[in-house]
């Protein structure tokens, strides 16, 4: 069972009352007129600013998110429409292809503050997959095709989610457990779509991506390790606001290349709740 909360007809009004205004007074509004509307929405956005160090939503906000909310009104405008179409049907067919009989997720589209284009976690005890629009228009990928993208691999962290009983994937903090999760959900969309669809490499990337990412997945590999062994931030692999070597999101490569050699000897089934995590992505990236 799908549910769809579409917040974006409330932002539209918001919107419309405060396009015109300075930028502190849009960012005051956007909390206090459009987002407090769902309380639990809000805090979830600034909590996971909190949990950086120095973490300031509204800096974020100020620099990153409302300066280009009204050049983005098209593309967010075009994500919304797509995502209201092709989340039904990709949602039902992982409810077949994996074999849920009762795949209940709570599907939330907003106009957030830079979280996410996509992420799954708990709200008000539901699994739920949220979609910010304004990291949407700014990765480029509010067409048919990253939108469909998109869908499929946050729905396939909502698989991953219901097969290990835990809605937000978030019980270890541990570098090789998000290369675990983004890859598993990143096979998951080419599964859904029947297609080796990437959507992480559309949008505002490189030309290239794909064909680059294969060709330094040896270096890829040899880096994240020596991040995580040194202790330092992943965030490069994953994150749209950084890269490696000038190209992003290449974690989700490295991530389903991992998860496609586990399949070697796994059913995906099995990997969705693998035990072990850190050893057995550690071993496979040491052989690359």
């Amino acid at each position: 069972m799908k549910n769809i909360l579409d917040t974006y007809p409330a932002f539209l009004s918001y919107w419309k009352e405060s396009r015109q205004l300075s930028l502190n007074q849009k960012i005051d509004a956007w909390a206090n007129d459009y987002m407090c509307k769902w309380p639990t929405l809000l805090q979830l956005q600034k909590d996971d600013y909190n949990k950086l160090d120095n973490g300031n939503w509204r800096d974020i906000a100020k620099t990153k998110v409302f300066p280009f909310i009204a050049s983005r009104m098209r593309c967010m405008s075009e994500a919304h429409e797509n995502l209201m179409q092709e989340i039904e049907p990709i949602h039902s067919r992982a409810s077949d292809i994996f074999g849920i009989e009762k795949l209940e997720i709570l599907y939330i589209i907003y106009v957030g503050i830079g979280c996410g284009a996509g992420w799954v976690t708990k709200l008000d005890e539901f699994h739920s997959v949220l979609f910010g629009l304004e990291m949407i228009a700014e990765c480029k990928w509010s067409g048919k095709k990253s939108i469909k993208g998109l869908i499929a691999h946050e729905i396939g962290h909502a698989v991953n989610g219901v097969l290990r009983n835990d809605p937000d994937l978030s019980q270890f903090e541990d570098p090789f457990w998000q290369l675990y999760t983004e890859g598993f959900a990143q096979r998951c969309e080419h599964i859904l779509l029947l297609s080796n669809t990437w959507h992480p490499g559309n949008g505002y990337n490189k030309t290239g991506w794909l064909s680059w990412c294969h060709a330094n997945k040896t270096m890829l590999a040899k880096q994240f390790l020596h991040f995580v062994d040194n202790k330092q931030d992943i965030t490069p692999f994953f994150g749209s606001w950084f890269d490696i070597q000038g190209y992003s999101q290449c974690g989700y490569y490295l991530g389903h290349e991992v998860i496609k050699d586990l399949e070697k000897r796994s059913s995906i089934e099995e990997i969705a709740i693998l035990e072990n995590i850190q050893s057995e992505v550690r071993a496979v990236l040491e052989t690359y």
